[in-house]
């Protein structure tokens, strides 16, 4: 890539940095909660946080809502704005507010590629399908969006269609997929009822085993969706109700997220296969995990799985979820437009890194990171190094892979060949997700444990190290309602820690005095710590140099 001269930093005269590398640990999924049971970090044993959060360059910093860039501070974080802040140094609405705005004022209605949608189901008298995450956890996706989308269908005169949700037990309670399937299935029945149309749920699964899969980590979760969704294979129940409360009834413990994938079936025949001169919508806005299912619709010389056969439809996305390779084609609303990201400017200054994570969160600190962008910024500066992660339900192995992690950074640190690295911890969030409380304990402790030998590591080698998170989840395992403990597998409101390790810190800077710091201050800080100037349009950093 061709890095704009534009680009370019102002080198501080006061501080250029150290020798060492400057080291970006990201514990994501841990943030500052009650300090009570219900809070699996507060619950475990973490000697070297502890200690470090009590240091003078230890603060807390906004994570949530507005200061990511989502509709309100009633959103929780998510790792996908948290890592866009992060790297962009500035806040951008994300896709929860910009979808909001365009349903809420028409303007995805008024869209090219909605029209093509419905033109193409009214002249074929075909079916229009919608796929996603039913819930309003706002991560993903959120229900009155559906729901929008649906009754503009109704007004259009479209009169087949198919919605195949995926249940999600993770931004949301645990087992809470009923109570938003009888809302959709309100809506369905009242069009049913006042046109005479045909507006059925036809096919369904939790989100971790059908259809949303990221990263490219298992082909099968996708594989299970297009089964479902496309060919009508899967178990069959009568209502989407009824294959819910079956699966509850076969395994007490199952939450939603891990339901099995599922087809309605009437009169012997699936009642919603997609099929030739369909159109579908995947309505979730959130791009991770709807790259690989918007690939198995629209790739020819598609390798993930084998699809028996593709039919011929008109397939959109809520937005278009990978910018660079135009994933999808079609897209009813446009992404955020993320530029001048902090690796633009660090590689137009010749500054070599990397990026180490699992895979499960790879393309946070790749893809996030770089603006929703695939790929190298510079290949000769950057080194992205993923290390596969394990196919399991993580609270069985809530140490996932942060030992790999930490012995290939150390690896990186001693090569002396990088001035400034990232890596990201998985483990406070995909453990805190399953609501097992003694794995996410371990969790945050396997955490602590690889953080103090980073720092250790980094201090002998003249480098400093950033520890920081990207929103909360481990700090908030479950909430009393009626007296009664009820598991919360979702992301938190929490603030998240802040901490700067340097050990031959000589007064050369000290911690800014902001109103309300959130990640997106951090970028700026990590120019001013790498010895640059801030670029001027960034939030402002979290530390004042000291001009002696």
């Amino acid at each position: 890539m061709i890095i704009d001269k534009e680009l370019s930093l102002k080198k501080l005269t006061a501080f250029t940095g150290r020798k060492g590398t400057l080291l970006l640990i990201i514990m994501d999924g841990m943030g500052i909660g009650k300090k009570d049971g219900s809070n699996a970090f507060h619950m475990a044993k973490t000697p070297n946080l502890d200690r470090l959060m009590q240091t003078d360059f230890s603060i807390q910093l906004k994570a949530h809502g507005k200061s990511v860039g989502l509709p309100s501070d009633d959103d929780m974080g998510n790792s996908e704005v948290g890592h866009n802040a992060l790297g962009a140094g500035r806040i951008f609405s994300q896709g929860a507010k910009l979808v909001k705005q365009a349903v809420e004022s028409g303007e995805l209605f008024q869209g090219e590629v909605w029209q093509r949608l419905v033109d193409r189901c009214i002249k074929k008298d075909s079916i229009m399908h919608f796929i996603g995450l039913l819930s309003d956890g706002n991560v993903h996706s959120h229900i009155d969006n559906l729901l929008s989308l649906i009754r503009e269908a109704a007004d259009l005169n479209v009169k087949n269609v198919c919605v195949h949700i995926l249940l999600d037990g993770r931004d949301v309670g645990a087992r809470t997929s009923l109570s938003y399937i009888s809302k959709l299935e309100v809506l369905l029945q009242e069009v049913n009822t006042s046109k005479g149309f045909n507006y059925r749920i036809a096919s369904g699964g939790g989100r971790m085993t059908t259809t949303m899969d990221r990263y490219f980590s298992d082909w099968s979760i996708v594989q299970r969706g297009w089964d479902a969704h496309v060919r009508g294979k899967g178990r069959q129940f009568s209502s989407a109700k009824e294959a819910v409360t079956t699966f509850y009834s076969e395994d007490n413990s199952i939450n939603d997220q891990y339901l099995p994938p599922f087809v309605i079936n009437q009169e012997g025949s699936p009642v919603g296969k997609i099929q030739d001169g369909d159109s579908v919508v995947f309505f979730n806005f959130r791009g991770d995990r709807a790259i690989q299912i918007s690939m198995a619709f629209e790739e020819e010389d598609f390798e993930g799985f084998d699809r028996v056969s593709r039919p011929d439809i008109l397939y959109a996305g809520m937005m278009q979820y990978d910018g660079d390779k135009k994933i999808p084609a079609d897209y009813l609303v446009s992404p955020p437009s993320i530029d001048h990201i902090l690796g633009h400017y660090l590689c137009a200054e010749k500054v070599v890194s990397f990026a180490v994570s699992e895979t499960q969160k790879f393309g946070h600190v790749t893809y996030f990171w770089n603006g929703n962008n695939s790929g190298y910024i510079d290949e000769t500066l950057e080194n992205y190094i993923e290390i596969t992660s394990d196919r399991i339900q993580f609270d069985q192995i809530p140490e996932m892979k942060a030992y790999e992690i930490t012995e290939k950074t150390i690896e990186l640190l001693k090569s002396g060949k990088y001035r400034f690295g990232r890596l990201n911890f998985a483990n406070g969030d995909m453990v805190g997700h399953t609501g097992n409380m003694e794995a996410a304990v371990r969790a945050c402790e396997v955490v602590d444990e690889c953080v103090g030998r980073l720092v250790e590591e980094v201090s002998s080698l003249d480098g400093i190290t950033i520890i920081t998170s990207d929103h909360g989840n481990s700090d908030v395992m479950y909430r009393l309602k009626d007296g009664e403990k009820e598991v919360v597998t979702s992301h938190t409101l929490n603030k998240v820690p802040f901490i700067i390790v340097d050990h031959n810190y000589n007064y050369e800077y000290r911690l800014a005095d902001i109103d309300e710091p959130g990640l997106s201050n951090v970028a700026a800080t990590i120019c001013n710590i790498l010895g640059y100037e801030k670029p001027e349009d960034y939030d402002s950093s979290l530390i004042d140099v000291v001009d002696h």
